[in-house]
């Protein structure tokens, strides 16, 4: 395993902090949007945009940058947040997500700077990034393209074709990282259209998987480069998480799926336990 340093463990939570606090901001400013996935995947987040990604934010279109899919698009408040965080555009910008004046909508939309596709219809997110990831093959880029898929949306079967496609051409610059976090819509996976022994699913199409604790961020730095351009297949990283990780009534409740804090009191209480 691959260890961050002591610096870099600091400023990664930090930066994972914010992204936790700016999406919970961001929903109750709203009224509306999807707290609980956006913080299960925000330490991820913070890893790919702090620390892994080959990124300028005064560069977005760069040829030679790395990409990012957020294929569960509804999860665009922790996005936002990463990019505003890394400089893409102005913190400031951010209440106004899913507001008639702002170009934060409610799922993840190409008009953001550093956002590379628009996504939300569930499925389509990971069939993008295999195209980019073709793409950079067939340029002779050296480009890694990282897909973040929910583990409700595994159930489309597009998904399964990607995965198909993914090992057909050999897609060593592609990551699809699976954020297992148990909840979708308003109950548990589990319960809704269960996917038992995923990783080994996943390995069935040949790709290689590496499971991990989705929020230690040595388990999620050391995976992330292990995801290596010098082999023939491409990797899925099986990230387990918590839904809504890091705010205590939000946490493993499918209510917060899609829900914002109901009450002033309830807000508080939020960004008081992630401060």
């Amino acid at each position: 395993m691959k260890f961050l340093n002591d610096n870099d463990l600091r400023s990664i939570a930090e930066y994972a902090r914010n992204i936790r606090r700016n999406s919970v901001m961001m929903v109750w400013e709203a009224k509306s949007g999807h707290p609980g996935g956006s913080l299960s995947i925000a330490d991820i987040l913070a890893v790919l945009y702090g620390k892994v990604m080959n990124i300028d934010p005064s560069k977005p279109s760069d040829p030679d940058r790395d990409r990012l899919i957020m294929s569960k698009g509804h999860a665009s408040p922790a996005l936002y947040s990463a990019l505003a965080i890394r400089g893409f555009f102005p913190v400031s910008l951010l209440p106004g997500f899913r507001k008639l004046s702002s170009k934060l909508e409610g799922h993840v939309h190409f008009g953001v700077p550093g956002v590379e596709a628009s996504t939300g219809s569930l499925g389509q997110g990971i069939g993008i990034a295999v195209g980019m990831a073709i793409a950079g093959k067939l340029d002779h880029k050296k480009y890694h393209v990282y897909a973040v898929v929910g583990d409700g949306e595994i159930e489309e079967g597009s998904v399964w074709e990607s995965f198909m496609a993914g090992y057909k051409y050999s897609l060593n610059n592609l990551t699809v990282i699976l954020d297992l976090n148990g909840v979708q819509l308003d109950g548990y996976t589990k319960d809704i259209m269960p996917t038992p022994d995923i990783a080994k699913k996943i390995r069935a199409f040949g790709w290689k998987v590496i499971e991990i604790d989705g929020h230690d961020y040595n388990q999620i730095y050391s995976a992330l480069l292990a995801c290596s351009r010098s082999r023939k297949s491409p990797t899925a990283i099986v990230a387990h998480t918590v839904k809504g990780k890091g705010v205590s009534y939000m946490e493993n409740n499918p209510k917060y799926h899609g829900q914002a804090p109901e009450t002033p009191e309830l807000f508080q209480k939020a960004m008081e336990e992630l401060s």
